[in-house]
């Protein structure tokens, strides 16, 4: 059981702590199991315990990379700042206005493509080639500021 749980995990550590937790649960009576299956249900509890583990530690890296904390965050958010500006003003500026209008609607109130198109009284199909034509105006903006 340990050598399953250190195959899947690559940590001594947690691969003790699995295997401790699936006896400390049938010591507990917290699982029940046929003893003639027991191999098959003990190693099937430590994969489900490693499974668990790792998905945890996937969300917890996530977390970490996607929101970084460290001393560098005002230079960050000043560019951040700017970046939304720039982004702003491109939205302004997008031709024709209905493009403005559409991608407002759609990112800001939230309102999908048949909300829309009922609301501005045209195709669904309008708004999604507007819609990508505003996305491209504002990738050449963004890409012209980088």
């Amino acid at each position: 059981m340990y050598r399953l749980a250190f195959m899947m995990l690559h940590d001594k550590e947690e691969s003790r702590d699995i295997v401790h937790d699936v006896f400390a649960r049938l010591l507990d009576g917290d699982i029940r199991f046929d003893s003639g299956k027991a191999r098959a249900f003990l190693l099937s509890c430590v994969r489900n315990g490693c499974l668990n583990v790792m998905r945890s530690q996937n969300t917890r890296e996530r977390v970490m990379r996607d929101f970084p904390i460290d001393d560098e965050s005002t230079s960050d958010s000043e560019a951040f700042e700017s970046e939304i500006e720039a982004l702003q003003n491109g939205i302004r500026h997008l031709s024709p206005p209905i493009c403005r209008e559409i991608i407002t609607l759609h990112f800001n109130d939230g309102l999908t493509f048949k909300q829309i198109s009922t609301q501005l009284q045209v195709s669904e199909t309008t708004i999604y080639k507007h819609l990508r034509n505003a996305l491209n105006q504002l990738r050449l903006t963004i890409k012209d500021m980088g």
